[in-house]
């Protein structure tokens, strides 16, 4: 009889450990339909040059549902058209940090990164698309030519505007 209460609360433990590892399981692979939802209308917007509306969408998305490593992705593309490099690579690790070996992560942080003039880690990005992708990938080609065309040249201009002199 003392034995009794011991092994009610071993089955217990038992079956509340085995019924929690079940759920968390299923809720990895499944992103909320809202949240992929929202992240085809970023996409949308994305794909006629809405960037601040496709932004938008895309940071509902990951407030709905912040697993969502597309609006990840559709983020750093959106910092991109909008000319911040800086905050696209920052979007992309993101992606990658749900999902490191995502080549469209992987391309898409190496073509920010040479438009912020870090080439050589560009580089280590293409290697690594290069050896997950078995087939020709695109991802690969089109971060291969973002690496030889190089980083944008900054004029004097883009750098410091131009003052105005107090006459």
């Amino acid at each position: 009889m003392r034995l009794l209460p011991i092994a009610i609360s071993a089955t217990i433990v038992a079956a509340t450990m085995g019924s929690a590892g079940h759920s968390k399981q299923q809720g990895v692979e499944q992103i909320d339909a809202r949240s992929v939802s929202l992240t085809k209308q970023g996409q949308n917007d994305l794909s006629v040059g809405q960037y601040d509306k496709a932004r938008d969408a895309f940071e509902t998305a990951l407030a709905v549902d912040p697993r969502n490593r597309a609006a990840y992705i559709g983020l750093g593309r959106a910092a991109l058209g909008m000319k911040m490099p800086g905050k696209a690579i920052g979007f992309y690790a993101e992606a990658l940090a749900l999902e490191p070996n995502d080549v469209v992560a992987l391309a898409g942080q190496g073509e920010a990164m040479v438009e912020r003039g870090a080439v050589d880690r560009a580089k280590q990005n293409l290697e690594k698309v290069r050896s997950l992708c078995t087939a020709p990938c695109p991802q690969a080609d089109t971060l291969a030519a973002a690496i030889a065309k190089g980083p944008p040249v900054v004029t004097a201009e883009a750098v410091a505007p131009e003052t105005t002199k107090a006459n």
